[in-house]
């Protein structure tokens, strides 16, 4: 399986994107805008580079991308270092996270962890979950983390957690476009048996915790979110 890494603009919990880094060993690493930021202050050496790095200079958009670029003492360094960068106009009709996600497909990834694809902005969290759907279509794993969250969109039909490695103590499953035929969830506090799950039904699924030593989650027919979280 060949992981890929990206790490973006929003909140980067710096404990566990190392321990990621260390435990997953993904061959690729991809930084989207302010994420350069976190990999030259911790570092990292991405692979790749992409974004409009409006964020990373005070320049905003009065600057060339070139300008812009050239303003970010990171961006500096690591173009000598030979890091291959694409550069993007502010004005584009993705977010330089979804661009993140593009060059991760393209160079041939089987799973793909996004590190800064959560905090304040809510409407790039949203975006960043919907981001999880796209690699969903294309037969590729998806997940998000931050510091307190795990949030994946598994392509099988059956998921095993294991408890000793669960992300936080609780774990929620939502339906995602739509409805989720033949739930079942074995090996937790609260147990279902060929549910069907329809978007709203929140509190059914929600905080359930592994008792078990592993956490079995199946789905007939659907799409499921997992969310792996802790206070």
């Amino acid at each position: 399986m060949r992981k890929v890494v990206v790490f973006s603009g929003g909140s980067i919990d710096k404990r566990a994107a190392l321990d990621y880094l260390d435990k997953e060993k993904p061959e690729i690493c991809i930084a989207a805008d302010r994420g350069v930021r976190f990999c030259y202050q911790n570092q990292i050496t991405p692979d790749y580079i992409v974004g409009d790095f409006d964020s990373l200079s005070a320049g905003g958009t009065a600057l060339s991308s070139k300008e812009r670029a050239d303003a970010a003492p990171e961006l500096a360094a690591f173009r000598r270092a030979g890091v291959p960068i694409d550069e993007y106009r502010p004005e584009k009709d993705m977010t330089d996270t979804d661009i993140a996600l593009e060059k991760a497909v393209s160079v041939g990834a089987d799973a793909v962890c996004f590190f800064g694809a959560t905090g304040t902005r809510l409407d790039h969290v949203f975006s960043s979950v919907f981001d999880l759907y796209k690699l969903y279509a294309q037969g590729i794993e998806g997940s998000i983390i931050d510091g307190t969250n795990r949030i994946s969109m598994p392509v099988g039909r059956r998921i095993v957690i294991r408890r000793s490695e669960q992300y936080g103590k609780y774990v929620s499953v939502y339906p995602f476009r739509g409805e989720a035929h033949g739930v079942s969830l074995t090996g937790f506090r609260y147990p279902l048996k060929d549910a069907d799950i329809i978007q709203g039904d929140g509190g059914l699924t929600t905080s359930n915790e592994i008792v078990a030593d592993e956490g079995i989650i199946e789905c007939r027919e659907g799409i499921l979110i997992v969310m792996e979280t802790r206070d």
